[in-house]
């Protein structure tokens, strides 16, 4: 079940971009993380209790190339409360996801999202917020 809007996602093509977009709208980092699965430098920006900006810097992989290398805005993530049940839900309806199973995101978060063709053409992620490693 969503509980909230957990994040926008975009891309950035350079590290330096997305940093001057940080200062730009005068955003304050909470934190960055890279993300293996996913080949990507990801910084996370506070904004409202429970909402971000995640600026998405890729160092190759699939996302390198979004928007023809220009980058942009990515995808929408929504709050779950148990990213596993999500994932089997939506597999349940005949909705596919990217991933089998929830993955590690940046910080202490597990993701998986929602294919496009499934969302009218918006990339959806569902977030897991985690404290510690289930067991």
């Amino acid at each position: 079940m969503i509980r909230s809007l957990h994040h926008v996602g975009i891309v950035m093509n350079d590290l330096k971009r997305a940093e001057a977009f940080i200062r730009t709208f005068h955003l304050i980092e909470d934190y960055r993380e890279y993300v293996p699965t996913y080949q990507a430098m990801c910084i996370f920006t506070k904004l409202e209790p429970g909402t971000s900006i995640e600026l998405v810097v890729p160092d190759g992989g699939v996302l390198y190339d979004y928007n023809n290398g220009k980058g942009g805005i990515h995808h929408i993530a929504f709050t779950v409360d148990d990213i596993e049940e999500t994932t089997a839900e939506y597999e349940r309806s005949g909705l596919s996801m990217l991933e089998d199973s929830g993955v590690k995101g940046a910080g202490p978060i597990y993701v998986n999202f929602l294919r496009p063709k499934y969302g009218q053409g918006i990339l959806v992620e569902f977030v897991e917020e985690r404290k510690s490693e289930k067991e």
